[in-house]
């Protein structure tokens, strides 16, 4: 992210109160400094950088700060709380745990995990028999990762190489940043990289639906060129299945080749769902857009509602590679977090949260290629499907950098009680909880709409 510093200090704003927001002191809110200077002293850096809220409070499509400031949330919590923050079955079925009291039992077996799994393996379809559950999304696509690998050893590939793709990302830990291709961030690793091999992403100023397959074959013929051979070396090909900072989707027909390079060499196809899964997209899951089969989809974020579960999803030969005892975790199936994952899927089903996923991303999508349209010399681009999307503002404005006037239309936006996604780079990104209101999704845009009035001035 880039080092944007956003303002500590109050700031007299105007003065907010509809339905879906409320905005009665000084931004950010008297308090928020303190609270941030202490978290200076105590807490990793690393953890920083994003709007100076204090969250105190969270239901439904708000965020509220200890002084109660309400805030619609285009975020999602980064794309978590897709049945909504505070989703009281979610609440009620962790509360029914807690009460009984069983808060973890390690690997041994327990009814909350049986029946999770089995509705989790239900809710992927039938290309999937079996999951192995753990904590965070990077856990997830290392897991994957091994998977693919160890699959790879079983039908003798040589070199057991995973291809992935250039600018995607795939969480912090080790295999998933080298997996990730940002050079910066991985440089700590000073590890032998070569059992990965990147290969470019197809943007969609560069690369058409047309020319999309061209385009990989082109990409794949220059590790032909290096000496890997997709039959004998390759064992797995990790997709983001979207690219995250930009939403952006593959062409079709690129993903579509891939599977079939795939079948005819041996090679596994998994897609990291961590943004994209549980709706989000106005999908199940995110691949299912690219009319292709994934034998493997890595699972997080949404899974749990706010608790911490993620997952790998896979078909029985595959899931059941590693022996006994070889891929376990101390919090694997967490009966809590089992709850939670069941109660997300049961508000996911009994409120068709999906399709409203679908219909309002119409709405969404709709309105913001409107403010493309009246904002050109802003914005270059509207991507994604569903509940989320982002805005990608042209390189430069106003003859600079826009990664800054990004950032600051962020903390505008904040400042009118709207919180969007700071990505720290010439995109912000929407993706508000499934459950949010059209009226409040619309009032929503029609912030940024203000905002962006206000900048262009």
């Amino acid at each position: 992210m880039a080092s944007h510093s956003f303002s500590r200090t109050p700031i007299k704003v105007e003065l907010v109160n509809t339905e879906n927001r409320f905005i009665s002191t000084a931004i950010p809110a008297p308090g928020t400094k303190e609270l941030l200077e202490k978290l200076d002293k105590f807490e990793s850096r690393s953890m920083h950088g994003q709007l100076p809220i204090v969250w105190h409070k969270a239901e439904g499509h708000n965020v509220y700060d200890h002084l109660g400031n309400k805030w619609i949330d285009f975020t999602s919590m980064i794309f978590v709380a897709n049945v909504g923050h505070g989703n009281q079955n979610v609440i009620n079925k962790v509360q029914s745990v807690l009460d009984f009291p069983m808060l973890g039992c390690y690997a041994y077996p327990n009814e909350i995990r049986a029946n999770y799994l089995e509705k989790l393996i239900n809710f992927a379809g039938p290309n999937f028999q079996k999951a192995f559950l753990l904590s965070a999304g990077t856990e997830a696509t290392e897991a994957a990762f091994k998977l693919m690998k160890m699959n790879g050893q079983k039908i003798g590939k040589k070199k057991n190489i995973v291809i992935a793709i250039s600018g995607n990302w795939h969480g912090r830990t080790l295999g998933a940043q080298m997996l990730s291709d940002n050079h910066a961030q991985k440089s700590w690793t000073t590890h032998d990289q070569s059992d990965i091999q990147h290969i470019g992403f197809p943007y969609p100023w560069e690369i058409t639906e047309e020319n999309s397959e061209q385009y990989l074959l082109a990409n794949l013929s220059k590790l032909s060129e290096n000496g890997i051979s997709l039959q004998e070396d390759v064992c797995g090909f990790m997709l983001e299945t979207f690219q995250g900072w930009g939403a952006f989707f593959y062409p079709i027909k690129f993903v579509k080749k891939i599977r079939d390079i795939c079948n005819e060499n041996g090679i596994l196809l998994a897609f990291d769902e961590m943004q994209a899964g549980f709706g989000r997209t106005g999908k199940n899951f995110g691949y299912e857009h690219y009319g292709v089969e994934a034998d493997l989809i890595c699972c997080g974020k949404g899974m749990g509602g706010g608790f911490p579960i993620s997952g790998v999803i896979g078909r029985a030969a595959v899931m059941d590679l590693p022996e006994i005892g070889n891929m376990s975790s101390t919090h694997s199936g967490n009966p809590v977090v089992c709850a939670a994952g069941i109660a997300v899927l049961e508000e996911i089903e009994n409120y068709q949260l999906v399709k409203a996923s679908a219909d309002k991303g119409l709405i969404l999508h709709s309105k913001l290629n409107k403010l493309k349209e009246d904002f050109p010399t802003f914005i270059s681009g509207i991507y994604g499907k569903g509940l989320i999307a982002s805005m990608i503002f042209h390189k430069e404005i106003k003859g600079k950098n826009s990664s800054s006037t990004v950032s600051e239309i962020a903390e505008k936006c904040m400042q009118k009680g709207l919180l969007v996604v700071h990505t720290g780079r010439e995109s912000i990104k929407i993706g508000p909880p499934l459950t949010i209101t059209e009226e409040a999704l619309v009032e929503g845009i029609d912030v940024i709409r203000a905002v962006l009035e206000i900048e262009i001035l």
